[in-house]
């Protein structure tokens, strides 16, 4: 199977490094925090989603604003931890690419995105966060505002994705999806092709844009 592209728009946690240690760690103190019971906590969807959406769904409307900056401040803090690794293939991967052909598409906040992408020597041209957009995945907007800043018709895009969530924004944008099974199981991700991580793909530079293929 081969897809063609005009631009790669890529998930961070889960899709090109893993922080998973880092974000359990920090997740854990901050629900202790703000009293917040493991069963309460054990009900919201974690992965993938903007910190502001998990607080609003735990909390008083009152406290987000705080506990949001909150757990920005301890997961940035942990960023020197050890808590954030490349992928395998990231590196490789991304280095066949051309800097105005893919862009980094993140629920986390710019600062702490910086702060991860920064400790493992990823610098995009093109970073959209949470802080760029009013509605985070599975919404399509951050998928087209990377689109637009590309300038880039979303039908000619390919999002890489391991959260369902993102895979939803993805498909919801009109673009092609590609699941990672770093974080589920592949019967979880509905996606035009899933593999195992970026290793498993090929990127070949073309006329006709990017062509993206299984290796082997």
């Amino acid at each position: 199977m081969k897809i063609h592209a005009h631009a790669l728009l890529f998930d961070n946690d889960g899709t090109l490094v893993s922080s998973l240690a880092s974000v359990d760690r920090c997740w854990a103190r901050w629900a202790t925090e703000y009293g917040i019971t493991a069963e309460e906590f054990a009900r919201v969807e974690l992965h993938g989603r903007p910190a502001v959406e998990i607080a609003a769904d735990l909390l008083p409307a009152g406290v987000v604003p705080e506990a949001v900056a909150r757990i920005e401040d301890l997961e940035v803090e942990d960023v020197p931890n050890g808590g954030v690794r490349l992928l395998p293939g990231t590196r490789t991967f991304l280095d066949a690419l051309p800097s105005e052909r893919w862009a980094v598409v993140t629920s986390a906040t710019r600062r702490l995105a910086e702060a991860r992408l920064d400790a493992v020597g990823i610098l995009p041209k093109t970073l959209v966060c949470a802080d760029d957009v009013t509605r985070g995945k599975p919404d399509p907007e951050p998928y087209l505002l990377a689109a637009r800043t590309l300038g880039v018709d979303p039908a000619h895009c390919v999002v890489f994705e391991d959260a369902p969530a993102g895979l939803a924004a993805g498909r919801a944008a009109g673009m092609t999806t590609v699941a990672l099974t770093t974080t589920h199981r592949a019967h979880e991700l509905h996606a035009d092709l899933v593999v195992e991580d970026l290793s498993a793909l090929s990127a070949l530079v073309t006329e006709r844009g990017v062509e993206i293929s299984r290796r082997g």
